[in-house]
């Protein structure tokens, strides 16, 4: 498909009240978001630079200039993210990443190392700025502090604060902020988790990948199947249960002679319901995650999100309940948004 073939027609995009930021971890699926009404789309290349470095996924240099146009000849912008930490004495991938962000006009790159920000704002001054999750900022001296020194645009919330704390911090910062909205459920602080680098030796936050498909085993036994993550047991699946993937977070473990989900259960995010809410927080864009799912997942959740979002704009009811099948373990939650704990 050539950059100019694409057209999206008469999609109604409201990107002034709700900017819908969604997952590409292909050309095909940025393709099929766009076609679904997103109104952004993130993507990485196809290296370590990225946080979702899986077999398969990503975009080629070429691949990136290419659908960077076919977006924007259909009324869509595109973030690259560059959001991994350098490795000691191998900075060169990195520093690469975001000369070509700017090269091929990309709408701005998310970034989370001071070292990478600094070298983006003095060699690419136009290029916008979006501060990663894997910042880990959550609050106003240090989200106050990368929009002042680096001149972010926008900062990528964690999954760990209330509606009312991001309503609270959008009155204090100067930035836009982003939060997730639909997806992986990240228990740990982004940007901080050390789990999958004990386990496998592979880093979540250095070299893209968290419970990396290499490292993941399945050991039949006679009273069921073992998931093991490198050398650790992360699961025991009876016979005829379904067998999950082997994340750490997300392990079925002993303590105090029970066995139970310690971290976290098999569940999704899910905000969809939440949309007015955070509206009125003062969130600028709503952020799906997945770039490791498939294009089906993308068309169908950009698809409802799109209508939800125009549905919350004029006011209408919102169907909390379109996205279940897509959800981890067929479960969602509105996660830390509606935490009743302090």
């Amino acid at each position: 498909m050539k950059a100019n073939d694409m057209q999206t027609g008469k999609i109604e995009r409201h990107p002034e009240k709700m900017e819908i930021v969604c997952p590409a971890g292909t050309p095909a699926s940025l393709k099929a978001a766009i076609a679904a009404g997103a109104d952004t789309i993130y993507c990485g290349f196809r290296d370590e630079t990225n946080a979702r470095n899986f077999p398969g996924l990503n975009f080629s240099e070429a691949e990136m200039e290419e659908s960077i146009l076919l977006a924007h000849r259909n009324g869509c912008k595109v973030l690259i993210a560059i959001n991994t930490y350098p490795q000691a004495g191998n900075i060169d991938p990195w520093y690469r990443a975001i000369d070509n962000a700017a090269k091929f006009s990309a709408d701005a790159i998310i970034l989370a190392d001071l070292g990478l920000l600094d070298y983006a704002k003095r060699k690419h001054p136009n290029l916008r700025l979006h501060l990663s999750v894997q910042a880990a900022a959550a609050n106003p001296v240090s989200i106050n502090y990368y929009a002042e020194t680096f001149n972010v645009k926008r900062v990528v919330l964690p999954r760990i604060l209330s509606i009312q704390e991001v309503t609270a911090l959008n009155k204090r910062i100067s930035v836009e902020t982003e939060v997730f909205a639909f997806g992986g459920l990240c228990v740990m602080a982004e940007g901080r988790c050390a789990l999958s680098s004990y386990a496998t030796g592979k880093s979540p936050n250095m070299h893209g990948v968290c419970s990396p498909a290499s490292h993941a085993k399945y050991i039949n036994t006679p009273g069921g199947t073992l998931s093991r993550l490198g050398d650790v047991t992360i699961n025991k699946f009876g016979k005829g249960e379904a067998v999950g993937y082997p994340t750490l977070c997300k392990g079925r473990f002993i303590a105090n002679a029970e066995t139970s989900y310690l971290f976290e259960e098999p569940t999704s995010l899910s905000t969809i319901s939440m949309l007015p809410e955070l509206m009125q927080a003062g969130v600028t864009a709503i952020k799906i995650e997945g770039r490791q799912r498939g294009k089906a997942y993308v068309s169908a959740v950009v698809e409802t999100f799109r209508n939800a979002v125009n549905k919350a704009v004029r006011g209408e009811t919102i169907d909390a309940s379109a996205l279940l099948s897509f959800t981890e373990g067929g479960k969602n939650t509105k996660g830390a948004y509606d935490k009743k704990w302090r």
